[in-house]
């Protein structure tokens, strides 16, 4: 490109005295006001404050052109027009009626222009994005470009800095003044890298005035609902000039590189807001990563070449490691791969073919190849099976001992043996390469002719015109050089009796090295179109077992494309087919078909810690109870009108674990129906059907639990819609109640004479419901005495009192089996589900002889699956693990120690308002101020959205929806809560 370095190296311009500032408003502007420098990299920047509005004078460095500034003023008035709402720095004429003024500082003469100032925080830390932030940002850049789209405003004759089309010649000119010649070399070496690959399209890239600059510190955010800086406005027109197209979104896109957990696909959403906008051409995708690179690499270059030149400007200092941060991000992944993965997005995949192997690789392996079903459905890693770091290597000797002279690996498999947990980044799952494991010797023939390289002792590449071969695992016989098709290449190397070869096609990239072996999942279709499936090498496309494939022409990627396929098109199947009232988990959910213990994996291999299921109380996946279950269907599954031992026994275990005098039991399927038969109890031993519920409360589905369930976050209508027998006392919560602190104690008395108000009204109660622990608030407990005095009152009217064990009961608070047990009271009817059955549905209630009897006086009583032998084999076998394997303890001592790292987060966090619970039922509550108790509703939504970026599932709960619930199965261990801890930690210190 050949640009003289004095056109568009620019000297900073020296600071310019804030009198002389404040003279110039007066006289050339005839605005008066308080002054405040703003910094800048080249120019001087002043926030301008007056009694009618905020102002920006801008005093441009004497290297800008006027002309150029004018063209500034006219773009944003165009861009006023075009874009309604956007807001935008227009220029203000000086008393003479011009927007660019001169004058004169210091002895050098300068202009400046007056602008709006923007209201609006510039986003200029590196904090998270999330990205809805990120796609903002995209959709601002393409707006921008479309409209300038036919702005003519501009005769640019020198070249610019900032123009990538210089870009190459910038780095290259001032990459020999960097202080640090190491990083000066690495700049270099990546930015004629992708220059090289940027170069075939140079003159297909639409040329167009652009901004330039529409990055995080020049847009300006209002705060969404949600918390999120969400940009409204653009700012800084100062690079404005002709560029290319697509270097708008090359220049968005660099920019979000730095914050904080960024990679190279978390730009993807501003790809998808830019094309939305401005529909992107085939040769500016495979343009825009190299323009990536090229940006991030100017900026390391300008950044510290300006620091050299100015060392006082902290403006341009205190960019330096976020400038080495987005280039670190750029140059982590090579753009062949960041192409391919872009166009993959944009569902542009490329259709590039498989050279037809002349020879088979291996000319002595049988067809009947086994492959190993390593992926997240395989049936062959039950009971974390798949965590054993000899996981693959165990399977495949199983099959080879079975008699099999092969087994292979699968290309382009998301693999659970490769999934980690307790991570906060997703491994990388998705294989790249296959490896055979032979049973005896094998040769290693040349598929076809090339260029033969050796590393180290066992690793041999074939090189082929624009394909290379890597086989790991060669006892070579070949020296390095030219071969021919067919040349044996040497034999499968032997290593402590075992015989494995790697295999893996690559397409050499302009970074050179060599390809990893397995992707992240979030650049998988990237890697496999660089790393395509080399199975037909070995394999015969009719031979059994083949991999099914697409067809020829089909992109290379088509594997990872068929895997994002299925999970959308299985998500769209169940909203045509699943009643959408029954919600899911987050907007675009994982695909969870893996659990153990207290962790989830979904089908791309990503591990989650799960602090969420209280269903599965003893964990996912649990051994003994699978087995428990696989013997009694085989044996017998019929209903409880059949005599058969375990309905017995499981009715036992029930009453022994309670207070005596409850020693009946009714075996249901779910919580629902727990307490719904737990209300027909009270109705047909009391007569009457009147029902005093706790406001804020969740009981169930059915008529019953749902006419006493109160909670408007599961009904908004649930106070109005509730049938007159009904009643309700105020939520006794201590937190944000009406009655708060120490004066909670006044709960208690108000509801019970509530209760004793209604007899006199001449509707005594039939029951009083109420969970024991408040846990739809998010696990608060009870005011003490709160249910002794509530429990008196019913009793004095003649009612019952039923404790809702459903989700506190079973151990979970640690302290206590039962919730009750922590009030010191004793109930008339309990119910439990959830985690009875861990998972399965199951549910009882359990009272006295009496009140069971009188059930007759509305017929019989009979469950079909209710009581089932599976079903009570597998509440027995719960019982069995919650007592052997100690989990109450657990709770008790791992919930301990996670309420004391989330009181210590509150201590440093305002959001978090208070901790509530006991042992593994806590709650984290957030509030937008600790005074008012504001509740950040919106927040809440958007940290459980990026803790699940983090790998921790977790959800909001309370009527507020402000409530992390935190209900993981009970045998979460330190580690793991710590992990949780530290994931909340990241995000209230990070963003979210």
């Amino acid at each position: 490109m050949g640009i003289p370095s004095a056109d568009w190296l620019v000297r900073p311009i020296g600071p310019v005295d804030e009198t002389e500032v404040s003279a110039v408003l007066a006289e050339r502007f005839g605005v008066t006001g308080t002054v405040h420098d703003l910094g800048s990299q080249q120019d001087r920047n002043y926030r301008v404050r007056t009694g009618t509005g905020d102002y920006v004078l801008k005093i441009a460095n004497p290297a800008s052109d006027p002309a150029a500034l004018r063209a500034q003023c006219a773009a944003v008035e165009r861009l006023s027009d075009a874009m309604s709402g956007l807001r935008l720095p227009r220029a203000h004429a000086g008393v003479d009626g011009e927007t660019v003024q001169r004058l004169s500082a210091g002895g050098v003469d300068l202009v400046c222009r007056l602008l709006d100032y923007v209201p609006g925080e510039p986003i200029m830390d590196s904090r998270y994005l999330a990205p809805p932030v990120v796609a903002r940002l995209g959709e601002l850049a393409g707006r921008v470009v479309a409209g300038l789209a036919d702005f003519a405003g501009v005769e640019q004759e020198r070249p610019l800095l900032w123009d990538l089309r210089n870009a190459l010649t910038v780095v290259e000119a001032l990459a020999p003044h960097l202080p640090d010649q190491e990083r000066a070399a690495r700049v270099l070496g990546a930015s004629r890298a992708a220059h090289t690959l940027l170069e075939p399209f140079v003159d297909r890239l639409p040329v167009q005035v652009i901004h330039g600059d529409v990055t995080d510190n020049n847009v300006v955010c209002e705060p969404a609902p949600d918390g999120r800086r969400m940009p409204v406005g653009v700012i800084d027109f100062g690079d404005l000039g002709l560029g290319w197209t697509v270097a708008e979104l090359a220049v968005t896109c660099a920019s979000v590189l730095h914050h904080h957990g960024a990679g190279p696909a978390s730009v993807l959403p501003a790809v998808h807001a830019f094309h939305t906008v401005r529909p992107l051409a085939n040769e500016e995708v495979d343009a825009l990563w190299p323009l990536v690179v090229l940006r991030t690499s100017v900026m390391v270059v300008s950044g510290q070449y300006d620091t050299l030149l100015d060392p006082g400007n902290s403006y341009a200092s205190v960019a330096l490691d976020r400038e080495w941060a987005m280039f670190e991000a750029a140059v982590s992944v090579p753009a062949e791969v960041m192409t391919a993965q872009l166009r993959h997005a944009l569902g542009r995949p490329s259709a590039q073919l498989l050279p037809v192997a002349e020879h088979t690789l291996l000319p002595g392996l049988p067809d009947d190849v086994a492959s190993l079903d390593l992926s997240v459905s395989s049936e062959e890693l039950h009971t974390g099976r798949w965590l054993a770091p000899d996981a693959e290597t165990a399977l495949a000797r199983a099959a080879l001992t079975a008699g099999h002279a092969a087994v292979r690996t699968r290309h382009g498999e998301f693999r659970l043996t490769r999934t980690t947990v307790d991570d906060p980044v997703p491994a990388a799952t998705c294989a790249l390469g296959v490896e055979l494991h032979l049973a005896g010797p094998a040769e290693i023939r040349a598929p076809w002719a090339g260029t033969v390289t050796r590393h180290g002792d066992t690793v041999v590449t074939l090189h082929t015109g624009g394909l290379d071969l890597l086989l790991d695992g060669v006892d070579a016989e070949v020296q390095p050089g030219p071969v021919v098709s067919g040349q044996q290449l040497g034999t499968v190397a032997a290593s402590e009796g075992v015989r494995v070869l790697g295999v893996q096609l690559f397409r050499p990239c302009a970074t050179e090295g060599r390809p990893p072996r397995f992707a992240p999942p979030e650049l998988a279709a990237g890697w496999l179109e660089v790393c395509p499936d080399p199975t037909r090498l070995f394999l015969a496309p009719d031979a059994p077992d083949a991999p099914s494939s697409a067809p020829d022409d089909a992109p290379l990627s088509a594997r990872d494309t068929q895997q994002a396929s299925t999970e959308a098109e299985l998500l769209e199947r169940r909203e045509h087919s699943f009643a959408t009232v029954q919600e899911h988990y987050f907007e675009t959910p994982p695909q969870i078909e893996r659990g153990w213990r207290h962790h989830l994996v979904d089908t791309r291999g990503r591990g989650y810690l799960d602090m969420l299921n209280n269903v599965t109380i003893l964990g996912h996946g649990h051994p003994g109870l699978g087995e428990a279950v696989h013997r009694q269907w085989q044996r017998l599954n019929t209903n409880s009108r059949f005599h058969y031992a375990s309905v017995v026994e499981l009715s036992e275990r029930l009453t022994g674990l309670l207070p005596a005098g409850l020693d009946t039991v009714f075996l249901v399927n779910s919580g629902s129906e727990a307490v719904d038969l737990a209300l027909r109890l009270a109705w047909a031993a009391t007569g009457r059907q009147d029902v005093v519920a706790v406001e804020e409360a969740y009981h169930g589905w059915t008529y019953a639990s749902d006419a006493v369930s109160t909670s408007i976050a599961d009904n908004p209508n649930a106070l109005a819609s509730r049938p007159p027998w009904v009643h309700t006392v105020a939520a006794p919560n201590s937190y944000r109640g009406r009655h708060r602190g120490p004066q909670s104690r006044r709960y208690a008395p108000e509801a019970a004479a509530r209760i004793r108000e209604l007899a006199v009204q001449g509707r005594p109660l039939a029951a009083f419901v109420c969970e024991p622990y408040y846990g739809n608030a998010g696990g608060m407990a009870l005011p003490d005495g709160y249910l002794r005095q509530v429990y008196e009152a019913t009793r004095d009217v003649g009612g019952l009192c039923v404790a809702d064990e459903v989700q506190v009961g079973y151990g979970r608070l640690g302290s206590h089996f039962w919730g009750f047990e922590q009030q010191g009271v004793v109930p008339d009817i309990v119910t439990v589900a959830k985690a009875m059955g861990n998972g399965h549905p199951l549910g009882a209630v359990i009272t006295r002889r009496e009140i069971a009897d009188a059930y007759r006086t509305q017929g019989y009583f009979f469950s079909s699956a209710g009581g089932s032998p599976v079903s009570s084999v597998v509440g027995l076998t719960v019982l069995d693990a919650l007592r052997d394997e100690d989990l109450q303890t657990n709770a008790r001592e791992i919930g301990a120690h996670l309420k004391d790292r989330l009181l210590e987060l509150a201590e440093r966090h305002a959001l978090i308002g208070a901790v509530h619970g006991s042992g593994l039922y806590l709650g984290v509550e957030f509030v937008r101020d600790r005074e008012s108790l504001e509740p950040a509703t919106e927040e809440t939504a958007a940290i459980c959205d990026r803790l699940r970026e983090l790998g921790v599932i977790v959800q909001p709960t309370s009527d507020r929806q402000c409530v992390l619930k935190i209900k993981p199965p009970l045998c979460l261990t330190r580690r793991s809560a710590d992990v949780f801890a530290d994931a909340l930690d990241d995000v209230l210190t990070h963003g979210w």
